[in-house]
């Protein structure tokens, strides 16, 4: 489990391909090492890797096939940068929001803008993700932990202030670039609990309603 409060920075500096997936070493430029062990989970760019081997202050991680499938993972190249968080320990601040590392899907930068000294960014994504995306709700972005500013159709804003641009790879986006999406958790699992399920099994008829989640303020309407 993550925030989405990036630690550091790291640079692609191996990508090895191995019968259909992937294995690649990430030198951790800023981020400390020292606590790291073998099996942690490091979120990088919001894909949470699992470390295999380690090498000073590098790490090597396995990438399966779904992973590629689903992340910008099977487009990085050697050399590039990303960010970097260690999970979350259970005395560590939470900064952002709860993050999994299990990216949603990718999204697009189709529109960046200046707005003061913050900076504005429009990303698109599939459709059928909006649903899990709320105003002023969070968002995760490439390990991110943002404020949704802004929706319309399938793309939501965000609006960037200087310290976030400096201390992540967002400075680096320009339109086009591909990003990891992961949504907040809660809307996933909120859709679970009152979609109808089909099941085998008989089952109680479950109290929890979009109408009982709306009367008790946990959803609205615009």
């Amino acid at each position: 489990m993550f925030t989405g409060i990036i630690e550091g920075f790291g640079r692609v500096a191996q990508l090895q391909r191995k019968g259909g997936d992937l294995t690649l070493k990430i030198h951790a430029q800023t981020l400390d090492m020292s606590d790291v062990r073998l099996g942690d989970s490091i979120a990088t760019n919001g894909v949470c890797l699992t470390v295999t081997r380690l090498e000073g202050a590098s790490y090597w991680a396995d990438v399966s096939a779904e992973t590629l499938a689903h992340t910008t993972l099977g487009q990085w190249q050697v050399g590039q940068t990303v960010n970097l968080e260690k999970a979350l320990q259970p005395i560590s601040r939470l900064g952002g929001h709860l993050v999994s590392g299990h990216v949603d899907a990718i999204g697009e930068i189709s529109a960046i803008w200046p707005d003061a000294r913050s900076i504005r960014y429009r990303v698109k994504v599939m459709p059928e993700l909006m649903r899990y995306i709320a105003l002023k709700g969070s968002i995760c972005v490439d390990g991110i932990s943002l404020t949704v500013t802004g929706l319309e159709n399938d793309e939501f804003e965000l609006s960037i202030v200087p310290h976030t641009a400096d201390e992540t790879i967002m400075s680096s986006y320009t339109v086009g670039t591909k990003v990891n999406v992961e949504v907040d958790q809660i809307a996933r699992y909120l859709e679970r609990l009152i979609a109808p399920q089909a099941t085998s099994a008989p089952s109680k008829e479950s109290t929890l309603t979009a109408a009982f989640l709306a009367e008790h303020g946990f959803t609205g309407r615009r």
